[in-house]
Parts: C-alpha cells; sequence; structure tokens
C-alpha cells in the first residue's frame, strides 16, 4: 500500500488514460502519485489498451483497472457515477483530441466521456496528440470551451513526436504533471478563486515576416501565474510569444498580438482577480502589408503609420458586472517610476500597480530578477531586489491577504 505520508496524504486519484503513444507515461505517473501518498484508481479507454495493458496499470496502482462502460458487475452498482463521484481529482493523461472534442460536446459514448460529464469534481487534463491537431481551431476551440468550464491543463510541451513531426503536442512528463495535480489539490487561501494572469509580450505584425515587439521574456507574468496556482486558485494565463514552459495547473492561452489578447481576456471572465503583467505593444502598424515588404537599391525606407492597441488593463478594469474584485497591473518605466506608475492607477482605473524600473542598466527586462514598487490605495511600499519567483510569491500572498 501507498504511504499517507507525502504531499498528496491520501488523496484519491481517478486516472484516465486515453488513447495515444503516450499512454505509457501513464505507468510513471502512477509510480510519482503512489510515492506521494496518493491512491490511484485507473480508468483505461478502449484505443489506450492498445498501448499499455491493464495488467501494467493495475499493477503499479494496486487497483481494479476500469474499461467497460457496460459490466454487469461494475454497473450493477451504477459503477460510471460511483467512479466519477469518488475521486478528489479525475486527471485525463493522456488526453487525446478525439476525448477532448467529446468532452467539450458533452457526450457520453464511453466510460471515460460519461464518467467526465457525470463528475461533479475537479478535472485536469494532459493533452498529446499531433502539432497539426493541437493547433486545428477545432481543437482550440474545444480547449478554450473546457477552459470555460473550469478544466484546468497541464502542457502540452513542444519538442519531436513519434509521428517524426515537431512541435507542441507532446504530453508533459509526468513529473509536470504531478506538479499540476498538487496545486489542483491545495487546500490554500486562494482555493475556489479564478486568477486572470497575461505575461510575456505581443507580437504586432507589419508584413508577414516583421513584426514589432519588446523585450520581454514573460517570466514575471509566468511566475505569478506559478504562485497564484500554489496558493489554490484556478489560474488562466494568457501569454504572448514565449520560450517559457507552461506552469504546473495553470490553462494557458497563447495569442501573438495585443487584440487577440484582449480577446482571450474577456473570454476567460468572470474572475475574481486579474494581474496584468503582459508587456503590450502600445502600437500596431495602421495597415499590416500582404507580402513582404521589399527593399528596393536607391529607395528609401517604407512609412510605417501606426494605430494605438485597445488598453487592456483599462477595459477590464473599466466599472461593470465582469470587472474582477481586484485588478492588479504593471508599470514597466525608465524614467519617473513614482509619478509616472501613480498616474497609471488612476488612468486606469487599477487597484494595484507593480511598478519597475526597466532602464537597460537594469536587467530586469527579461532578465530572472527584478526590483518593484507596489502601489496601492494605501500608499506604496518598496521590495528589494529579488527573484521573479519570489516577487511573484509575495505578490500572490499579499493578493490572498486582500481577497481574505
Amino acid at each position: 500500500m501507498a504511504p499517507v505520508s507525502g504531499r498528496l496524504g491520501a488523496k484519491r486519484i481517478l486516472l484516465i488514460v486515453s488513447g495515444g503513444i503516450a499512454a505509457y507515461k501513464a505507468l510513471e505517473l502512477i509510480r510519482l502519485l503512489r510515492a506521494e501518498g496518493a491512491a490511484v484508481t485507473p480508468l483505461l479507454s478502449a484505443n489506450a489498451a492498445r498501448f499499455v495493458t491493464p495488467l501494467a496499470l493495475q499493477a503499479l496502482a494496486e487497483s481494479k483497472v476500469y474499461s467497460d462502460l457496460f459490466s454487469l458487475t461494475d454497473e450493477s452498482e451504477m459503477g460510471h457515477i460511483q467512479l466519477s463521484r469518488a475521486a478528489d481529482l479525475l486527471v485525463v493523461a493522456p488526453a487525446s483530441a478525439d476525448l477532448l472534442a467529446r468532452m467539450a460536446a458533452g457526450l457520453a459514448d464511453d466510460l471515460a466521456a460519461t464518467v467526465l460529464l457525470a463528475t461533479d469534481k475537479p478535472v485536469l487534463i494532459a493533452p498529446a496528440m499531433n502539432v497539426r491537431m493541437w493547433e486545428h481551431p477545432a481543437t482550440q476551440a474545444n480547449i478554450a470551451t473546457l477552459a470555460a468550464r473550469g478544466v484546468r491543463r497541464v502542457g502540452p510541451d513542444e519538442g519531436p513526436m513519434a509521428c517524426n513531426e515537431f512541435g507542441f503536442g507532446r504530453m508533459a512528463e509526468p513529473p509536470a504533471i504531478l506538479g499540476a495535480i498538487i496545486a489542483c489539490l491545495a487546500a490554500g487561501p486562494l482555493a475556489g478563486r479564478h486568477a486572470l494572469v497575461t505575461s510575456g509580450p505581443t507580437h504586432e505584425p507589419i508584413d508577414p515576416v516583421r513584426y514589432l515587439a519588446n523585450r520581454s521574456s514573460g517570466r514575471q507574468g509566468h511566475a505569478i501565474a506559478a504562485a497564484l496556482a500554489a496558493l489554490g486558485a484556478r489560474v488562466s494565463l494568457i501569454s504572448g510569444p514565449v520560450a517559457l514552459p507552461d506552469p504546473p495547473g495553470v490553462a494557458v492561452t497563447r495569442v501573438e498580438t495585443a487584440r487577440q489578447m484582449l480577446a482571450a481576456c474577456q473570454a476567460a471572465l468572470p474572475a475574481d482577480l486579474a494581474v496584468f503583467a503582459a508587456a503590450v505593444a502600445d502600437w500596431r502598424v495602421e495597415r499590416e502589408a500582404g507580402s513582404k515588404i521589399k527593399k528596393s537599391p536607391g529607395a528609401p525606407p517604407p512609412s510605417l503609420s501606426l494605430t494605438p492597441n485597445p488598453d487592456i488593463l483599462a477595459t477590464i478594469a473599466s466599472p461593470g458586472p465582469l470587472r474582477p474584485r481586484l485588478v492588479v497591473g504593471f508599470a514597466a518605466e525608465t524614467d519617473a517610476l513614482a509619478e509616472n506608475a501613480a498616474a497609471k492607477r488612476a488612468r486606469k482605473n487599477a487597484d494595484w500597480i507593480v511598478a519597475n524600473d526597466v532602464s537597460p542598466a537594469t536587467g530586469i527586462m527579461g532578465g530572472a530578477r527584478n526590483t518593484v514598487r507596489l502601489l496601492t490605495a494605501s500608499g506604496a511600499e518598496d521590495w528589494p531586489d529579488l527573484p521573479k519567483t519570489e516577487v511573484a510569491a509575495r505578490l500572490a500572498r499579499r493578493i490572498a491577504e486582500a481577497l481574505a
């Protein structure tokens, strides 16, 4: 039997394994969960049984493996209903494109889909599929639908695949899924709260090969998303283009432009709190060229006419029924930090502003450390130079205190 000690203490996990080569990783995930004290009940889809055997799952989980919706012995006791309610968390790993589509449509055509439709417990998915399947608008629409229903997600990762293609679609590694499970089950001060976080830069196209951008790495925003999840919040992270892994236990929506980021933020509402850490481009070109702008010998450089991007912070912070209870903005400044940050808090109707000096000499933009000033209605406080992860942890604790 698994020890009751560990970070998961005797928590009960229903592990739903759907079809795909990544199903083999479910064996390692079971081992990690058991080592942390969790009780694991495996549910194996018919397609998943082509990749891993019920015997292997049963041996590692030390628990019966379920697979048949019409089992006479199980269903005589309404087995699928009991399975859907007995666990503390339902984990789908791997979550195939097919199962995600059936979840989004509310179908109940096999045991896995039926249990997921009947459950009243939190659900975490670890998608795994071909990169083109992941990028397909139908899959992205299904992911958005599930996120709006409160389904949490970890991954997918980017890398080589069994189909000899490369890109996003690899299932997150078992240690990352374990971290997401721990975050989902954390009984922290933000449990039951929904947090909206933006991170990274935006890319505003000039033509098909050029764009306007900034030097934001997304490290601070991603760290804030992880810190809020660690305190029990359900986090929706809207990320511009970054070279960072998804924080465990966080639902990530990837965007490129400011307009896409605003639309994703609005789609994620309602939320209890919102932290706008993204470095959104203030302007975009008025007319994006449909083909590459060519350089001609002797010709002057092209003239780019700019137009303002939507103000995401001001839009979400404006009074209305969907305004989050706590709205936190960021002010990246190179001059007059205190004055500009205070003016921005008032102008944008933000509750708090986290201000930092991003002059080139500071190394903050794109770096791993940050020095911030937190402005609230009560005044301002200066924090020392800290790793961005510690800035995120401090901010998350302050948010939890404010919402208590």
